[in-house]
């Protein structure tokens, strides 16, 4: 049977993809960098969605694919037609545009950043005593010269405990810092890393011994005693009230698809909620986390964590019990290695049911009675660790209507080295000689809207007061609403003192009830946006942080915020292309770009492992509905929840202690 055009790209279909670009370049030997699935044209699909619908044949949608390769440092890209097993087009990338960075060639230049002649003889006059050895952590180079058009990878160096592979290197951070080529893996140079308040670099002798590292493992972190958590356990004995069919989720009056991908991680596709178009696809489009020590090299590092190598391909192997609980369902993701071999990453997509608390509730005080349901919840969780971070991506729907997107940030501060008796106003000590300098997250994310179909308008409400003394307002305690329509493609200006809010409408539906368009709230907290001067190339590179929400005219293959290619990029060719100031966005098909921000001023607690600093967007009903759309829940009980009182599991497990002490007493 033909596989569903929204797939996920299968092993077959990718080592097919390998052997026609081996078969291209017979003579020569491509390093594959990234192959993926390609998305069917949106006009092509909803005629396929629609034919599903309506129980007839869909028409037949060729499945296509691109390849990022190299062949002889050449980058290229290729489209492939999976289901007719061609190239449709080969095209060699201009000077200067690099492909992502792939764990292969990363791996290799670890190596070459403890083994080649230069680097062994920096370690060398370290005189390191046996139980510590010299680490390195390849990041991605960023930009600062126009002329640079080389793949580079800058490795920053730091020591671990030689005796224990968990061991927590950020802890001690060292003072050069290697580059390499990263496609012909030839030494290029190598930076010292300054220690001090400004870029002056001090040689300080350092006693290895009197600065110990601090660990995060449970092996090494000298906790010996544990706190006593009891067993909290979430049992579902009568099964999920969702089903999976292929990639095909329904789950309380949600109908979606989630497909994992190398690039975003995991997309979901065709939202309808009571059998209402929501949104035709959702995701993470690109994260840009710029770094405001101003001291070089590390005025450089900005990572594009989607774009410089992959969200999906970088995607944990879940564990049962961990990072879900409850009845999981998982997806695998995959790779193609440098030399064209399909590897699986196992359960880097999953998707459970979890409680969150009421989800409305009302006494009526004449009477006594109340009313009460619970809010449960469907999660799609990925988390990916690229590098030093974990970030942790879930999409929440809840039974009311409303889809949150959720963004956990964990894993290990990036560190510098800082010298004896200084501090510096742009990062903070977590540890003996250790500085985490300030940086910041921004995330975009790509929502392409189909409220009730796909003519909608981006508008934005703010609450403002009424002219004050007047017949109308004699009081003056009146305030109202006003409107605003975005009509041309560009970005709408945060407002948190007018309680701005944005909106996703139809405007050619109007809602029985409140007799406004049907629409959903884009529920966003207002937040500082990227801090790097415009001038710079920080800002440049990634022109869709410097506003909270864009608006920008539907064109296919329109998916990433900052352009395709942003590895050591020199200019976002994303966002800053097509929100152009003429595109027309109004009563039409568009996309609605949301960017998540946060300003991370690292704490001591944050280190050496951080707890979860959580950030949310609200994708809410707003005169969608004509009434609240969850009164058809059951009410809660304790007969369905069964929970139990204190003291009633009190004596419960001392009975049982006292029933296995018996039975130990009369064996």
């Amino acid at each position: 049977m033909a596989p569903h055009p929204y797939d996920q790209i299968s092993d077959e279909e990718l080592r097919l993809i390998v052997k026609l670009v081996k078969d291209a370049y017979p003579s020569e030997k491509p390093s594959f960098i990234q192959l993926d699935r390609l998305d069917p044209p949106k006009n092509v699909m909803l005629q396929y969605l629609s034919a599903e619908k309506q129980g007839v044949s869909p028409p037949m949608i060729p499945r296509r694919a691109y390849a990022y390769f190299y062949i002889n440092q050449v980058f290229h890209k290729a489209l492939v037609n999976l289901t007719y097993k061609h190239i449709i087009c080969d095209v060699k990338l201009p000077e200067g545009v690099v492909g992502p960075l792939v764990a292969d060639d990363v791996i290799v230049v670890e190596d070459l950043a403890t083994n080649h002649p230069i680097c062994r003889a920096e370690i060398e006059k370290l005189c390191l005593p046996d139980n510590i050895h010299v680490v390195c952590d390849p990041w991605i180079y960023g930009t600062d010269d126009p002329n640079e058009k080389r793949l580079l990878i800058q490795c920053y160096m730091y020591l671990a405990n030689k005796n224990h592979p968990e061991s927590n290197h950020y802890s001690l951070p060292l003072k050069y810092s290697p580059v390499f080529d990263g496609l012909t893996k030839e030494f290029v140079r190598m930076d010292y890393l300054p220690s001090g308040a400004d870029e002056a670099v001090i040689n300080e002798t350092t006693a290895w011994d009197e600065y110990p590292l601090v660990e995060y493992h449970p092996d090494l972190n000298g906790c010996t005693k544990l706190r006593d958590v009891k067993p909290l356990i979430v049992s579902q004995p009568e099964g999920v009230s969702f089903t999976v069919d292929n990639h095909k989720i329904e789950w309380q009056d949600w109908t979606f698809y989630v497909v994992p991908n190398s690039r975003e991680g995991a997309v979901i596709y065709d939202i309808h909620f009571k059998g209402r178009s929501v949104i035709y696809r959702l995701s993470l489009s690109e994260m840009t986390v710029p770094y405001g020590d101003p001291r070089g090299p590390f005025h450089r590092k900005q990572a594009f964590d989607l774009g410089d190598c992959g969200f999906g391909v970088n995607g944990n192997t879940l564990g049962l019990g961990c990072e879900c609980l409850g009845v999981i369902k998982y997806f695998d993701n995959r790779r193609v290695s440098t030399a064209g071999d399909v590897e699986i990453i196992p359960n880097t997509v999953c998707m459970h049911e979890q409680d969150a608390g009421i989800l409305y509730k009302h006494v009526n005080y004449r009477t006594g009675h109340s009313v009460v349901a619970r809010r449960r919840e469907f999660v799609v969780q990925i988390i990916a660790t690229v590098a030093n971070y974990e970030y942790a991506v879930q999409y929440i729907f809840d039974q009311v209507g409303e889809i949150k997107i959720s963004v956990r940030a964990t894993g290990i501060l990036s560190t510098m080295p800082i010298d004896r008796d200084v501090d510096v106003d742009y990062g903070t000590l977590v540890g003996p000689r250790v500085m985490a300098a300030f940086h910041q997250h921004l995330l975009s994310f790509r929502i392409d809207p189909a409220i009730d179909g796909h003519k909608n308008t981006v508008v934005y409400d703010d609450i403002l007061r009424m002219e004050e003394n007047t017949p109308l307002n004699p009081y003056n305690v009146g305030f109202y609403s006003k409107r605003s329509y975005v009509e041309k493609a560009g970005h709408i200006d945060q407002s948190p003192f007018t309680n701005r809010a944005y909106k996703i409408i139809n405007e050619n539906v109007i809602n029985p009830t409140s007799k406004k368009p049907v629409g959903y709230k884009i529920v966003m907290p207002a937040r500082q946006m990227i801090m790097a001067s415009p001038e710079s190339y920080n800002t440049k590179r990634a022109k869709f942080a410097t506003e909270q929400i864009w608006v920008t005219k539907y064109e296919e293959d329109r998916l990433y915020a900052a352009g395709e290619f942003t590895n050591q990029s020199q200019k976002d060719t994303g966002i800053a292309e097509w929100a152009n100031g003429v595109d027309n966005v109004r009563d039409t098909d568009n996309i609605v770009w949301c960017t998540l921000g946060f300003t991370h001023v690292p704490k001591p607690e944050d280190f050496p492992v951080m707890p979860v600093e959580m950030h949310e967007i609200g994708i809410t009903p707003f005169s969608f509905f004509e009434k609240n759309p969850a009164l058809d829940l059951p009410q809660a009980t304790n007969k369905f929840n069964k929970s139990v009182l204190f003291e009633e599991n009190e004596r419960s497990k001392r009975s049982s202690t006292s029933s296995t002490c018996c039975k130990k007493a009369s064996l």
